[in-house]
């Protein structure tokens, strides 16, 4: 009976060989073929000549790669911890208040399921300088009016709360699924022990969430190191060379200067990045699991 058993998982294996190979084949040969590109000089409407590492040569030396390098750390840095912040207190919230949970979840699924093109047309209507709601607003209050995607020292930062105002109800959906799924136990215990509001959320809840926390790091970090549609629906990169990420300077390289492996090699450059904080939050979610 147990060869039978083990004859029969040995069937079903080798019949879900085929959707295996095609899905390590569509995965593995862009990947592949783009890190040739990387290594290649490719003329426009020519076949690719193997170069080495030229591209990667250039691209240390090549200051417009370090700014749009230290731009996507930047707004990563920025969209990640307010995401972070504002979604555990907006997922504690509502984890706490059960009544609202039904309403409230179908209202925050609504920002992050828009197209990023209607968030990048939203974004320049509301954000316009001379009619948009946005300056309106500030000066009912009595506020100077922004420039917001027009000024290189405010855009990178109006980027950074479009994203978390997209996303944050994604990360406090994620906070509220594993703070309703943690045990009522420990916190009956330190309620009775007589601890503080702040010392059962910094002592219990936080350290409990820590791997729910780890895991919409991990989820909004490929997103946000990826970030496009929006910066080139509204600025392209501009004004000057202030939102020009590092997805925004290999779109320009490849299909405006038809530089496709200089392009290639910015973007195997990125998804290197991609996956080092990937693998460092799978480091860390493995050190806070409890």
């Amino acid at each position: 009976m147990r060869t039978s058993s083990k004859n029969v998982l040995a069937g079903y294996h080798w019949m879900a060989a085929p959707a295996m190979v095609f899905t390590i084949g569509m995965i593995g040969f862009p990947i592949g073929y783009a890190i040739w590109l990387s290594l290649s000089n490719v003329p426009p409407g020519g076949d690719p000549v193997f170069i080495g590492l030229e591209n990667y040569a250039r691209l240390v030396k090549d200051p417009e790669f370090w700014n749009a390098l230290k731009l996507t750390v930047s707004l990563y840095a920025m969209s990640l911890s307010m995401q972070l912040v504002l979604g555990t207190w907006l997922g504690l919230l509502l984890g706490r208040s059960r009544a609202a949970q039904g309403l409230t979840r179908v209202i925050l699924v609504s920002p992050f399921m828009l197209p990023p093109v209607v968030v990048g047309m939203m974004a320049i209507v509301i954000l316009d300088p001379s009619f948009g709601i946005a300056n309106w607003l500030l000066a009912q209050i009595g506020l100077p009016p922004g420039l917001w995607l027009s000024d290189p020292k405010t855009v990178l930062f109006t980027f950074a709360v479009l994203d978390t105002w997209q996303w944050t109800p994604f990360v406090a959906l994620i906070v509220m699924g594993g703070y309703l799924s943690l045990p009522a136990e420990v916190f009956e215990a330190v309620e009775l022990d007589g601890a503080t509001s702040f010392q059962r959320f910094w002592h219990v809840t936080l350290p409990l969430l820590g791997p729910t926390l780890v895991t919409a790091a991990v989820l909004r970090s490929v997103d946000i190191l990826r970030f496009f549609d929006v910066i080139y629906l509204t600025t392209q990169g501009g004004p000057g060379n202030s939102s020009t990420t590092l997805n925004i300077l290999a779109y320009r390289r490849g299909f405006e200067f038809f530089d496709f492996g200089y392009a290639s090699a910015i973007m195997i450059t990125l998804s290197a990045v991609v996956f080092g904080s990937v693998l460092i939050f799978s480091k860390l979610r493995a050190a806070v699991a409890w």
